[in-house]
């Protein structure tokens, strides 16, 4: 199976939450091509998560979340993408603020 372009997979995202009323921005811009995307979901600066394509024994990759913002403790979230970008320049990190936003990444 070929796999879509990251840039085209990311735009899609974005276009797909803006038609529907929500706000998207590329927080990180990695490999044009083959970029690892991550996608921050939030609902209006709220209930934060991360989600990244994971294995699947079904699927063959799925998304997971894995990792939920803590409130009392807000920086730690974004210290953990800093962290992820430094690790790996071609990583893709999207923000998408919409209510229910794990409709978007299937």
């Amino acid at each position: 199976m070929t796999r879509l372009p990251a840039h085209l997979e990311v735009a899609g995202l974005i276009r797909a939450v803006e038609a529907s009323g929500g706000f998207a921005a590329v927080l990180h811009k990695g490999e044009r091509e083959a970029g690892t995307i991550l996608v921050v979901l939030t609902e209006n600066g709220a209930n934060t998560r991360l989600f990244e394509r994971m294995p699947s024994v079904e699927t063959g990759r799925e998304w997971i979340c894995t990792l939920v913002q803590d409130p009392e403790n807000k920086p730690e979230f974004n210290q953990v993408l800093e962290r992820r970008t430094a690790r790996d320049r071609d990583l893709w990190i999207i923000e998408l603020d919409i209510a229910d936003g794990e409709r978007f990444i299937p």
